[in-house]
């Protein structure tokens, strides 16, 4: 299910729905399903969920992939920014991991398979790291890393792993910025150890094992993916 957080209308809508349909057509039909989704609203990833079901018959994982942040000094932020990175950020995988879970122990169990779902979260080294002028990114993804970890133990006695991947500087839009600044560019790749940025196909590998039958004792765990970027105070 390749989901996209939709925040405007119009013009905006459409290229984000087209961009999830060519990502489902690369994978290939049978396989995929492109979906548009609001996972800040409860009703949207209802039928998100039930979309999948009725797609592909059973769902067996969630990944919670949506995330926006926005760079305003504290002081600063309004209201309604502050708002729009928490529903996203922090409530979106709240609300997917709930409507999944009830899914998961809704349908049959499969036999000789002893999950009964998996979640993965898609978290960032700043659910510990502090990150000036993005504070409102940092307290969802530190809400996000208890949340994990409260489930985690919620959910064992039913079989449903949940973990979360935390990246540091990976190449992929909600850092473009950064990626497009040669100055901001060299500053961030002088925090990281390993000398360069992730690349997504990196952090899809493990959240590809942490979908499997290979980590079905590992839950409730944050999985650092920087380049030893966490392991050094910064202020990237």
């Amino acid at each position: 299910v390749v989901v996209n957080y939709l925040g405007g209308e119009g013009e905006k809508a459409d290229t984000r729905k087209a961009q999830g349909e060519e990502v489902a057509n690369a994978i290939g039909a049978e396989n995929a399903l492109a979906f548009p989704c609001d996972v800040a609203k409860r009703d949207q990833v209802q039928a998100m969920v039930e979309a999948a079901v009725a797609r592909f018959g059973r769902l067996d994982v969630a990944v919670n992939n949506a995330g926006i942040e926005i760079k305003k000094p504290f002081l600063e932020v309004p209201d309604n920014e502050w708002d729009l990175v928490l529903d996203v950020n922090l409530r979106g995988p709240f609300l997917v991991t709930q409507i999944a879970g009830r899914q998961f122990l809704a349908q049959d169990a499969v036999a000789g398979r002893e999950t009964r779902g998996k979640i993965v979260n898609i978290s960032s080294t700043h659910e510990d790291i502090p990150f000036p002028d993005y504070t409102s990114y940092c307290v969802a993804k530190g809400g996000l890393r208890m949340l994990c970890r409260d489930l985690s133990v919620y959910f064992a006695p039913m079989k449903i792993n949940i973990n979360n991947i935390a990246p540091g500087a990976i190449a992929t839009p909600i850092n473009q910025h950064v990626l497009d600044d040669p100055e901001e560019s060299a500053k961030a790749l002088s925090e990281i150890p390993w000398g360069r940025f992730g690349t997504p196909e990196e952090v899809a590998n493990l959240a590809v094992f942490l979908a499997s039958e290979q980590s079905n004792y590992v839950t409730g765990s944050t999985f650092y993916m920087d380049g030893a970027l966490a392991g050094q105070v910064t202020q990237y």
